[in-house]
């Protein structure tokens, strides 16, 4: 078994705020204490950035903006840097994989072969968009002629989650970089090491000091500070709908900064029964519950089954289960790792007693794991019986727990996806090309699967409706509108 204490020594670990181009310890030495959900030992003490650290931050980027050392930089010269940032994110790959694997407990797999490649794509997308983006003129007029100009929005806060730590900053930082404004980054206090080293990776691949800053602190105290502070002139975050709720009355009570915001889900997964391979369907549907340890936005956390294939689809999904079990985080073999922290673990856990108590039947998991003493880990867990009004069934969990609804009919499976707060994927598997039209153009989601589930890339626009997002949406060239202004100059013609 790897020895964590081993790989912790060889690490190259930075607690520290990065602030100007320089990494410095938050005021008056603060800091916050960091433990591995692996195996619970401690990892490191990381700076916990105050109002005044933030304060700094911000100055810093609004100094860089005014004097344009990137805003105003030739386009195919910041391209260049840009590129040459997401190749130091690919040379240093190991080293960011280990320090998101140690911090959060997921597969080490999951974040060489899928978060750190991402990653670098979605920078290098956005470098290639930066000489690519065109201005407007208006319809011609006689007397006039109307230019429409995209400007950088100014000094923007991004505040991401811990599920995929490297992917999502990449999905704020990319666009914010490429449009030209001036960036304060605000990772999650579970996974802020990787998000600390690309301080380093940015001045070495030539993005001017104050233009990218790492500020890592507590939600309630540095996430506030940033969304609150009236020199920020957006704040970009993901995480959950309660806090997602806060950023806007942030904006309100500061300076009505533009916000916006990607948010939870409760997805839903429909199987009709003129679908003839439930064996692909239970396994795409297992792999993208499970996966992660379930702690993805998009977790298709709602199994909607007519009635009909009910019982061939759990058999199905209960042989699927054994794949799916926890095991150390550091064997590339490993599927599934361990939940993000202990404190994490027992919410999801009074979940599953809360849905015992509501009257659905576990069919199984449900309980803690010890793959290694002292971790936190979950066996996959799935609920039967369960009403679309129960508690498991309208509230995200964030963890591997799936729960089954049976349903007549496609009009009540969409009725039922429907009735949720949420809205940011969902999934209908038919042989019927007109129910998937049909059911894609009532489903109440960003993102919408037929017969998969989870195929995106960076060219399309990924977000939520209702309480699962507000604003634009990361990814795609729709991103861009969001980190800029759009400033119309007309020209009176004699």
């Amino acid at each position: 078994m790897t020895n964590l204490h081993e790989i912790t020594k060889k690490l190259d670990t930075n607690g520290k705020a990065f602030i100007n181009g320089k990494y410095v310890s938050a005021s008056q030495q603060a800091v916050f204490n960091r433990k591995s959900p692996i195996d619970g030992q401690f990892v490191i003490s990381m700076a916990a950035c105050s109002e005044k650290d933030i304060d700094n931050a911000v100055m810093a980027a609004r100094v860089s903006f005014k004097d344009g050392r990137w805003a105003k930089m030739n386009p195919g010269q910041r391209k260049g840097i840009l590129l040459k940032f997401a190749e130091l994110i690919q040379k240093h790959a190991k080293q960011l994989a280990v320090l998101d694997t140690l911090s959060m407990g997921k597969p080490i797999s999951d974040c060489l072969n899928n978060d750190i490649p991402l990653a670098v794509n979605c920078l290098k997308w956005y470098a290639e968009s930066i000489d690519k983006m065109y201005d407007e003129c208006v319809p011609p007029l006689p007397d006039a002629l109307g230019i429409v100009t995209r400007e950088p929005l100014g000094v923007v806060g991004a505040i991401t989650p811990w599920n995929y730590p490297m992917e999502n900053v990449a999905w704020k930082i990319a666009p914010a970089l490429a449009a030209g404004n001036s960036l304060v980054l605000k990772p999650a206090e579970q996974s802020s090491l990787s998000a600390v080293y690309l301080g380093k990776l940015a001045t070495e691949a030539g993005i001017p000091a104050g233009v990218f800053t790492v500020v890592p602190g507590v939600g309630e105290v540095a996430g506030k500070a940033l969304a609150m502070h009236k020199d920020v002139d957006g704040i970009f975050f993901t995480g959950s709908s309660e806090v997602g709720k806060k950023m806007m009355q942030y904006s309100g009570l500061s300076n009505i900064k533009r916000v916006a915001l990607e948010c939870g889900g409760k997805s839903a997964f429909i199987v009709l029964k003129d679908y003839s391979d439930l064996s692909e369907a239970a396994e795409v549907l297992a792999k993208n519950i499970f996966s992660n340890q379930g702690q993805t936005c998009t977790a298709p956390s709602r199994l909607i089954v007519e009635e009909d294939i009910h019982d061939e689809m759990i058999d199905k999904l209960l042989n699927l289960v054994p794949e799916y079990c926890p095991a150390n985080p550091f064997d590339e073999k490993t599927t599934q790792g361990a939940m993000v922290s202990h404190e994490h673990l027992e919410r999801v856990l009074e979940y599953v007693e809360i849905g015992k108590k509501e009257g659905a039947t576990l069919l199984t998991g449900g309980k803690k794991v010890f793959p290694i003493e002292g971790g936190a880990y979950m066996t996959p867990t799935i609920f039967d019986n369960v009403k679309n009004n129960m508690r498991i069934a309208q509230e995200e969990i964030f963890g591997p727990v799936l729960s089954v609804i049976s349903v007549k009919d496609e009009h009540e499976a969409v009725k039922v996806a429907n009735e949720s707060n949420y809205g940011l994927a969902a999934a209908v598997w038919t042989e019927d090309i007109n129910k998937a039209h049909r059911m894609a153009k009532n489903l109440q989601a960003g993102l919408i699967h037929i017969n998969s589930y989870g195929e995106d890339n960076i060219t399309a626009p990924f977000g939520g409706y209702k309480q699962s997002g507000n604003g634009s949406k990361d990814k795609s060239l729709h991103a861009l509108d969001d980190y800029t202004e759009l400033k119309t100059v007309w020209l009176k013609i004699h």
